[in-house]
């Protein structure tokens, strides 16, 4: 391809993810590698070279661009390499119009920044939010060997986090390590998860969290790991195989109906996780174009579904047990002025400290950022039932 083609593919392609932004289509990642399972003939200097320029455009444009060429002229205007290869040729892009629109630059759309801002998120924590995010691992406590990670630097605090050079080749480490932000494996230490307990991960996901528990408890004990998302959940049990984990029981949800399903759970676990759906502002870095899709409708649905799971989580808790409330968010709609809506409708319920080795207090729990952490943003709280 030549450096005009290139640009036309990026702006083709962030054509593709404006209208999943609005759409609520498929991620940007999946859109790039759609739109080259259909171009054979690109390289792989091409593709890399034209998912580099979608992803540094996206990661400018803080409102939702109206079009791909708007995007990837703002990238431009920085670019003056980019900027040439408006030039006409066949398959580039049309050379550039006077007074033709422009996307613009910024972290995210308007009414975001507001409340970032009243969440005290301003000044230089705003471009980290965009930043390029570092590949972190966690070692398999049980697998593990430093020797294998000879360019690995440790994370302070979490033992058995590893930050590895962008690009490395981990196919040969299944079962000895999992992939997983340093902000995720801190919060998942503020579980406390101990061996013999029974823990409850009620949005389990793919099994992050989970398997960081597992590793917490030594693999002794139980964890329930629910969801509603069989994709996601699915992939949990041969990660689980792969790390050795057999203390793991799955189990699928059925959405507003959860409480039927976690009947024999009720007032039974030490610990409860909600790892709640949330806004995702703090794991830009990773999925940039999130910030487009979030709209007020949507954030004031995703905070009335935690409220809900909490206070389901909290029917599962035993007397003197742990409820856990973690939202890779840094809005304190999600976090803060969450948990303290909690405590407002739940008498005799507490917060502790949140035992997290990373963060810094804010409201009744801590939160992370990637400019103080260098992690995503995470918000966790520990809530303490009555006995």
């Amino acid at each position: 391809m030549t450096p005009s083609a290139r640009t036309q593919a990026a702006i083709e392609i962030l054509d593709q993810v404006i209208a999943a932004a609005r759409d609520d289509g498929a991620a940007a990642d999946t859109l790039v590698a759609r739109y080259f399972a259909a171009r054979r003939y690109a390289g792989s200097k091409d593709r890399r070279a034209v998912r580099d320029t979608v992803f540094a455009a996206i990661r400018l444009c803080g409102e939702r661009p109206a079009t791909g060429r708007a995007a990837v002229l703002a990238l431009a205007k920085r670019n003056a390499v980019l900027a040439a290869t408006f030039d006409g040729s066949a398959h580039g892009p049309a050379p550039v119009t006077e007074d033709e629109p422009v996307a613009r630059f910024g972290v995210a759309p308007g009414w975001l920044v507001k409340l970032l801002a009243a969440s005290g998120i301003a000044g230089q924590e705003l471009p980290a939010l965009v930043g390029r995010a570092p590949l972190d691992v966690r070692l398999n406590a049980m697998a593990s060997q430093d020797e294998e990670l000879p360019d690995a630097e440790a994370v302070p605090g979490l033992p058995h986090a590893r930050r590895l050079p962008a690009g490395t080749d981990l196919s040969a480490l299944a079962g000895l390590l999992e992939v997983q932000d340093a902000g995720s494996q801190a919060v998942a230490v503020s579980v406390g998860a101990e061996p013999g307990e029974a823990v409850v991960d009620l949005c389990a996901g793919g099994g992050g969290k989970t398997l960081a528990l597992a590793a917490a408890m030594d693999g002794r004990g139980a964890i329930l790991a629910c969801d509603t998302d069989r994709g996601r959940l699915s992939r949990l049990p041969p990660r689980a195989a792969k790390a050795g984990v057999r203390i793991v029981e799955v189990r699928l949800l059925d959405p507003a109906r959860e409480a039927g399903r976690l009947a024999d759970w009720r007032g039974r676990a030490d610990r409860v996780l909600v790892d709640a759906p949330c806004s995702g502002t703090g794991t830009w870095r990773r999925n940039p174009e999130a910030r487009w899709r979030l709209t007020p409708a949507r954030l004031d649905r995703l905070t009335a579904l935690q409220a809900r799971l909490l206070d389901l989580g909290a029917e599962l808790v035993r007397p003197g047990g742990l409820l856990v409330h973690v939202v890779c968010s840094l809005l304190d709609a999600e976090g803060a002025d969450r948990v303290a809506d909690f405590l407002a409708r739940h008498p005799g319920w507490a917060a502790e400290d949140a035992r997290c080795p990373l963060g810094r207090p804010r409201g009744p729990g801590t939160r992370l950022t990637p400019a103080a952490d260098g992690t995503d943003g995470f918000f966790v709280a520990r809530l303490r039932a009555p006995c």
